[in-house]
């Protein structure tokens, strides 16, 4: 048997790679009695263009569905559509859990105003300093660097800029792009489908748009555990969620300004 990467997926069909050689192969039935899926990151042995078997992944991402990730590349648009906190805390946190590094890139910067690009950068050098890696894609050479050598899947919702953004890397990729919705004020779906791509010493997969992502399926500790900054402020309280105790070193530290009030109320919402 042949051990490669699956590096794309188009409804019942996996593109794998092995060294050179690109297979386009079938999943066994076993798969589907045992509920088990094979996945863009999946490395896998094949035999007469049938995956044969999966070997055991180190990570998986619901939303996209993928594995054996080293970066979670966030794509965050400024505008068209609008920056939404909620959601680039929401995504931090889902990415975390799954025991992959999240990194921001912030897109479209061009589009706001002096005033607004002010308090984009204050947003920017917060997560910065609570420990994430930040960049813009106005300047894509220090992304690249960091990036080189890595496994790197771009997340993201619709009309974020991900496959802009692959295209101003790489303009050999010429991969579709699409105009942003002016009655529903968001973006169409290009990508329709996951798939890897090798570039600038990296691996890249570029992936279809979402903007749901669901966290119940975790323990409130766990999500707390994701906002690092709260282990800066040691609070009295044992085991504290930092909601209801009145004299909580977290809330005060948010009216302190020390903690973005966004960033403790998307803390709230994920845990209620």
């Amino acid at each position: 048997m042949l051990k490669g990467l699956i590096i794309k997926n188009i409804s019942d069909t996996y593109t794998v790679k092995v060294n050179d050689n690109i297979y386009e192969c079938k999943a066994r039935g076993k798969f589907r009695h045992s509920k088990l899926t094979p996945l863009v990151g999946d490395i896998v042995e094949i035999e007469n263009n049938y995956i044969m078997d999966i070997l055991k992944r180190k990570n998986e991402l619901d939303r996209p569905s993928i594995s054996n990730i080293d970066i979670a590349l966030i794509i965050c648009s400024v505008k068209k559509p609008d920056l939404s906190l909620y959601l680039l805390d929401k995504q931090i946190t889902s990415i975390t859990l799954k025991k992959i590094e999240p990194v921001i890139c912030f897109t479209k910067l061009d589009l706001l105003t002096k005033e607004e690009l002010s308090e984009l950068k204050k947003i920017m050098k917060y997560y910065q300093e609570i420990g994430y890696m930040v960049f813009t894609n106005s300047n894509t050479s220090p992304l690249l660097k960091y990036l080189k050598n890595k496994t790197i899947v771009l997340t993201g919702q619709t009309g974020a800029g991900k496959s802009s953004l692959l295209n101003s890397i790489d303009k050999d990729l010429n991969l579709k792009t699409g105009e942003i919705s002016t009655s529903l004020g968001r973006g169409r779906h290009t990508t329709r489908h996951t798939e890897f791509f090798f570039t600038h010493d990296a691996l890249i997969a570029d992936t279809p748009g979402f903007s749901a992502l669901d966290l119940s399926k975790y323990q409130k500790e766990e999500i707390r555990d994701t906002f690092k900054e709260f282990s800066k402020y040691p609070c009295e309280f044992k085991n504290c969620f930092h909601i209801k105790e009145e004299n909580c070193e977290i809330k005060r530290k948010v009216l302190e300004g020390k903690i973005l009030p966004s960033r403790y109320e998307n803390y709230g919402s994920f845990i209620k």
